[in-house]
């Protein structure tokens, strides 16, 4: 018995070797792919919005023949502004299909979130990237090159009626007094839909903003207080049920309201201090270098939280700088490379930085306004 069971066992370990040395059928070959080929409908595109719902671009490309079934094939397309090499492209994935069509408003909706101002051309680009469905093998098409324009639609947060905004709040110097203190709780207007301030906050307190200052029943608020994250910014509206949650540390505070978007952002301020007076010195100026300067003739006007402005007359091709304290040469508001283009009319400044500011060409009367919001001057002849 044990001579046939082991007659059996050897038969089976033969069967098993014979079968493992067979050689196997060779693994199919599939060739590569061919790279798409992408064509747009138009190479420009500015619609008005009563043709929101309207086909506005439609793409088509090549079949890229993969070696497999064509209505599996998975098609990235993406759009960004020119430049960016679409590091920030809004994506539409396509599965099957050679072309894909965009409507107006879509097209829009793009252009907004990329933070492009309405009525203006814009150069964007757009591409298609093909793959099998596993994402294995990807193409990239041609790039096309398409001018694109942003249509205005309504806010989506009504925007004040005043014009204006006020800070109020325990996270405020002066608490839930109102009317507040001006100009310090003012916001500056950014453009016609959003609003900027610069505030000193107390932290782990609440505000909120006011159209009219003084007036308890308007305001700008956010529905849930307790949402996480909302001290750093997110949704607000007009009337809605809570105070909005200030930052949990005291500091300088950018905040940042976006009624297009309904949405605010807080950040800290990018300076150590916000200056509560400004002062203009240097050889442009009537007191040339001579420091402290003269006031109230070189002294500027607060407008807002943000906002100096003062109005001057300035000597031809000459220098100057912004001093938030009069006489102390320890702190100053200057540019990083005076020999910018352009930098005569205004630009971005900021804190101690190693150049003087180029005044104007021509000697005349000017009006120069600085904002703290967006570290930059402007620069007009009056």
């Amino acid at each position: 018995m044990k001579y046939l069971s082991k007659i059996l066992f050897n038969t089976l370990l033969a069967a098993i070797l014979l079968t493992a040395c067979e050689k196997a059928d060779d693994l199919p070959f599939y060739e590569n792919g061919t790279v798409p080929a992408v064509t747009a409908s138009a190479s420009t595109i500015a619609p008005v919005p009563a043709d929101s719902l309207a086909a506005g671009l439609t793409l088509s490309w090549t079949n890229p023949s993969y070696a497999a079934d064509s209505a599996t094939y998975k098609y990235v397309v993406e759009i960004d502004q020119a430049g960016n090499g679409f590091a920030n492209a809004a994506q539409r994935v396509i599965t099957g299909s050679l072309s894909t069509t965009y409507l107006n408003k879509e097209l829009n909706t793009i252009l907004l979130d990329k933070g492009l101002e309405f009525g203006t051309a814009y150069d964007m680009e757009v591409r298609v990237i093909s793959s099998y469905s596993n994402n294995n093998e990807r193409l990239i098409s041609n790039v096309l090159p398409i001018k694109m324009t942003p249509y205005k639609i309504p806010p989506r947060v009504e925007l004040p009626s005043s014009g204006k905004l006020f800070l109020v709040g325990s996270a405020t110097g002066s608490g839930w007094n109102n009317p507040v203190q001006t100009p310090e709780q003012e916001f500056t207007r950014l453009n016609e839909t959003t609003f900027a301030g610069v505030f000193n906050l107390k932290g782990g307190n609440e505000y909120l903003v006011l159209p009219v200052n003084g007036l308890w029943d308007q305001k700008y608020s956010v529905a849930n207080k307790n949402l996480a994250g909302l001290a750093e910014g997110g949704d607000f509206g007009f009337g809605l049920n809570d105070n909005i949650p200030g930052p949990a540390a005291d500091g300088i505070y950018l905040i940042v309201l976006d009624f297009q978007a309904g949405k605010f952002v807080v950040t800290p301020f990018k300076d150590a201090e916000l200056p509560s007076s400004l002062f203009i010195v240097g050889n442009a100026t009537a007191g040339d270098w001579s420091n402290p300067v003269p006031v109230p003739s070189q002294q500027f006007t607060r407008l807002n939280s943000a906002e100096f402005e003062i109005t001057v007359d300035l000597t031809g091709d000459r220098e100057y700088l912004l001093l938030p304290e009069n006489g102390n040469w320890n702190k100053k508001y200057s540019v990083a490379d005076n020999s910018v283009a352009g930098l005569r009319e205004g630009g971005e400044m900021g804190y101690n930085l190693p150049a003087n500011i180029p005044g104007p060409t021509t000697t005349g009367t000017y009006k120069i306004n600085v904002n703290f919001a967006t570290h930059r001057y402007k620069v007009t002849r009056l």
